[in-house]
């Protein structure tokens, strides 16, 4: 099932685009309104892990989300190598969550922080901004909690 890599890859390419683009137009600049009262774009530097989580811990916190993305990546592709032919959903579910943490690793490695863009909200609730490598790990991880519960999304053409 490592042909579905080109899947990661794609989700890293859209990732680092996308946040390319973020920096360029956004930098120094009011949030951008795309629909008024829910949804902006946003620059946000997140030296910390989901939500800001450990944002303020000194900086340990970058090497230690470097270490852990380099051992989950190492793992999800020797996971993807074991999955058989019609296990589409797990590969899927993998190679969104391994492009997702390559995309944010690099960030991390390159620049210290990761950077967000996306943000809902609706009045006073604001979700934390997030990106497209967010994103697809979110994707891949309710993937995989389906194809546990047994609710198959994606399959083969063969039952």
């Amino acid at each position: 099932m490592l042909r579905w890599l080109w899947l990661s890859v794609a989700v890293v390419v859209v990732d680092q685009v996308t946040k390319w683009l973020a920096v360029s137009t956004l930098f120094a600049k009011a949030p951008v309104t795309v629909i008024p009262g829910f949804f902006d774009l946003t620059l946000v530097y997140n030296t910390g892990a989901a939500f800001g989580f450990l944002r303020n811990a000194g900086g340990w916190q970058n090497t230690f989300f470097i270490a852990v993305a380099a051992i989950v990546s190492v793992l999800l592709i020797s996971m993807l190598r074991r999955l058989g032919p019609r296990e589409i959903q797990s590969a899927v579910a993998f190679a969104l969550i391994l492009g997702g943490a390559v995309g944010n690793v690099i960030d991390r490695v390159y620049q210290g922080y990761v950077v967000d863009f996306v943000h809902w909200y609706y009045r006073d609730w604001h979700w934390p901004a997030f990106n497209i490598a967010d994103s697809a790990i979110t994707i891949g991880a309710v993937l995989l909690v389906l194809d546990v519960l047994g609710i198959r999304l994606l399959r083969t053409g063969t039952t």
